[in-house]
């Protein structure tokens, strides 16, 4: 479960108005936030197999939002990448 502070962090990655905690940009910043979370659990508890479902669920999730946000404005999907280190 992520914190408030670090949901908080991670939407202010991207956020582009200070109202902003809904937009798709938003959403991909917390989807990697709990992402990461997960997948340091699943390091040390291999065989939480439910824990792996929901990080499928995730990964396939923000995928679709990051092909949204391309489909709409490619520079701010460049720019959503960058800011999340997503691509290398």
């Amino acid at each position: 479960m992520i914190s408030k502070e670090n949901k908080a962090a991670a939407i202010a990655k991207t956020q582009t108005h200070k109202q902003d905690v809904g937009s798709a940009h938003a959403q991909v910043a917390i989807l990697t936030a709990r992402i990461n979370e997960i997948t340091a659990h699943l390091k040390e508890n291999k065989h939480d197999n439910g824990a792996r479902r929901g990080l499928v669920q995730m990964v396939g999730r923000r995928k679709r939002l990051l092909k949204y946000i391309e489909s709409k404005d490619f520079n701010e999907y460049k720019k959503v990448i960058e800011a999340l280190g997503l691509r290398k």
